[in-house]
C-alpha cells in the first residue's frame, strides 16, 4: 500500500461526504487505503460512510478521543508507506494526492510534506509556519511582525513575504493536511496525546526534525480546508480559547521546562494585556456587540494567566478558580 489517509470524524457528516468523494475522485495513480477514526458520531457519519464508501475502514472509537489519540488509533491501523493526516472539512483538488506521493518519492531527505491550502474563496490559508518561540511571542505581542521584512529577527508566526507558492523547507505544517513517512510516524509515536487542543501537528514537526528528517512545502498540490477560514465576524470562544493556552505552557514545558513555562506566562500577559487595550480603544471610537464580545474574552484571558501558576497547570493539572461574565451567562472553570 503507497498510501494511507486518515480522517478523524466527530459529527461530521455534513463535510465527510465531499472529503471522501474528492479522495476517490481525484486520485488516479496511487494505491491507497482510507481509515476514519469516529470519535463517538450521532449524527449518522458512520453509517453514510458505511453504506456510501465500504471500502473505506471505519474504527468507532465510541467516544470522543480528540484529535491526537483518534488519529494515533488510525496511524496504527495503517499499512501505507506513507501516511496522510487529513480534516474531513477538506476537499482534494485533482492530482493532489498523485503529485504529493511523487514528490515525496524525490525527496528522500524529507519526513513530512504539506502543500498549498486554500479557503472556500480560493485565497491563500496560511498552513507552514516557523516553530513557536518566547521571542516570536514578544514580537507578535509588540505588534513588530511586519518587521519580519526587513530582518529575520523579526520573524514570528509567519514567513513574511511568502505566500505558499514556492517550494521551501517549514519548521511545521497544519494538521488540516500532513504527509509522513510511515515507517517514522510510527517511529516517533505519532503524535502526542497530552496536546488535547492545539501544538499537536507543532510538536510532531518538532520530532521529525529532531529525527533527522526535513520538512518540506510543495506548492505543486493544492487543498481547499473549509473549516480554516478566519472572518471578522468571528472569534473563538473563551473556553476554545484557554484549552489553547493550556496546551500552549504544555508545550512551552515540554522544550523549555519549568523556567520557560513561566517566561511564557509573562509574554501571554503582555500580549492580553495590549490586545485588550487595542480593542478598548477601538470600542471607544467604533462600539460594536462583536467588540463587546472580543473584549470579554480577552478580560478572561488576561484574568486567567494573571490567576494560573503554569508550573502546577503542567504537572497537577491545577487551574485557577475562575467566574467570568460571558454576555448573560457566567463560565465556571
Amino acid at each position: 500500500m503507497k498510501l494511507s489517509i486518515i480522517l478523524l470524524c466527530w459529527n461530521d457528516r455534513e463535510v465527510i461526504a465531499d472529503c471522501l468523494r474528492s479522495i476517490f475522485a481525484n486520485t488516479q495513480s496511487t494505491k491507497f487505503e482510507v481509515i476514519v477514526s469516529d470519535n463517538g458520531s450521532t449524527d449518522g457519519s458512520v453509517e453514510l460512510i458505511r453504506s456510501s464508501y465500504p471500502s473505506v475502514r471505519v474504527i468507532e472509537n465510541g467516544r470522543n478521543l480528540r484529535f491526537a489519540k483518534a488519529n494515533n488509533i488510525g496511524i496504527q491501523a495503517s499499512q501505507g508507506e506513507y501516511i496522510l493526516i487529513l480534516n474531513p472539512d477538506t476537499i482534494i483538488h485533482e492530482g493532489a494526492l498523485d503529485g504529493m506521493v511523487q514528490f515525496a518519492d524525490r525527496h528522500r531527505e524529507a519526513g513530512a510534506f504539506g502543500c498549498r491550502v486554500v479557503n472556500s474563496d480560493g485565497s491563500y490559508q496560511v498552513s507552514a509556519r516557523p516553530f513557536a518561540s518566547l521571542r516570536a511571542e514578544w514580537i507578535a505581542a509588540l505588534y513588530l511582525r511586519r518587521m519580519g521584512r526587513f530582518h529575520r529577527w523579526f520573524t514570528a508566526d509567519s514567513y513574511p513575504g511568502w505566500n505558499g507558492t514556492s517550494e521551501r523547507r517549514v519548521d511545521w505544517v497544519s494538521g488540516c493536511f500532513i504527509l509522513v513517512r510511515g515507517a517514522l510516524l510510527k517511529s516517533i509515536g505519532g503524535f502526542d496525546e497530552q496536546f488535547f487542543y492545539y501544538y499537536e501537528d507543532m510538536d510532531l514537526c518538532h520530532r521529525i526534525w529532531k529525527a533527522g528528517y526535513s520538512i518540506l512545502f510543495a506548492p505543486y498540490a493544492t487543498i481547499t480546508h473549509l473549516g480554516g477560514q478566519s472572518t471578522k465576524s468571528r472569534f473563538p470562544a473563551l473556553s476554545f480559547v484557554l484549552d489553547s493556552q493550556v496546551t500552549r505552557y504544555l508545550y512551552y514545558y515540554k522544550y523549555l521546562g519549568k523556567r520557560g513555562v513561566r517566561r511564557a506566562r509573562r509574554v501571554a500577559l503582555a500580549s492580553a494585556f495590549l490586545r485588550r487595550l487595542a480593542y478598548e480603544l477601538k470600542q471607544l471610537m467604533r462600539p460594536t456587540q462583536l467588540g463587546r464580545e472580543r473584549l470579554e474574552v480577552l478580560r478572561g484571558l488576561l484574568e486567567w494567566n494573571y490567576r494560573v501558576d503554569p508550573v502546577r497547570l503542567v504537572e497537577s493539572g491545577e487551574e485557577p478558580t475562575l467566574r467570568i461574565p460571558v454576555g448573560a451567562r457566567v463560565l465556571e472553570r
